[in-house]
C-alpha cells in the first residue's frame, strides 16, 4: 500500500512538473527502484540535423532516473549521469525510458536507464548515481 501511495505521489508531482510538462512525458509505471517514462518526438524536440535533441533525450533519460530514484519516499538528488547515444531518431517516433535500479546503499543508488523505440531497438543507455538524503518526499 505505501509504495502505490509513493508512486501516486510521484505520478502526480511529475505531471505537475513544469519540463516533464514542456517535453510532453507521460509516466507509465513507477515501482520501488523502477519507473518508465514515455516521449513522442515531434518538430520542436528536433535539433539542427532534423533528428532528436540529445537535450530533449536527457530530459527523458533524467525524468525516469528521477522517479525511480525517488521511489522509496525518500528525497534523491542526482549526482552524476553518463549517457551514451547509438541511434538517432525523429518525427513520429516514441521512445521509452525504462530506468532500473541496480545498487542501492543507505546514502547512494545506481540505475540503469535505457531508451527504446516502439520497436525495441535501443536508442541510448544512462548509467546514474543519486545521493539518498533522509527526509522523506514532501506529501508523505
Amino acid at each position: 500500500m505505501e509504495n502505490e501511495r509513493i508512486a501516486l505521489l510521484l505520478k502526480e508531482k511529475a505531471e505537475e512538473e513544469p519540463f516533464a510538462q514542456l517535453l510532453d512525458l507521460r509516466v507509465l509505471d513507477i515501482q520501488p527502484g523502477y519507473a518508465k517514462v514515455q516521449m513522442a518526438v515531434n518538430e520542436a524536440k528536433l535539433n539542427i540535423h532534423g533528428i532528436t535533441h540529445g537535450g530533449a533525450l536527457f530530459g527523458l533519460v533524467d525524468e525516469a532516473f528521477e522517479l525511480a530514484s525517488n521511489s522509496h519516499g525518500t528525497v534523491a538528488v542526482a549526482l552524476n549521469m553518463n549517457i551514451t547515444f547509438f541511434a538517432a531518431t525523429g518525427p513520429q517516433d516514441i521512445l521509452i525510458a525504462e530506468a532500473k535500479e541496480i545498487n542501492k546503499t543507505k546514502r547512494t543508488a545506481t540505475y540503469q536507464i535505457d531508451v527504446t523505440n516502439v520497436d525495441g531497438k535501443l536508442i541510448s543507455t544512462c548509467q546514474a548515481l543519486v545521493y539518498r538524503k533522509k527526509d522523506l518526499l514532501p506529501g508523505l
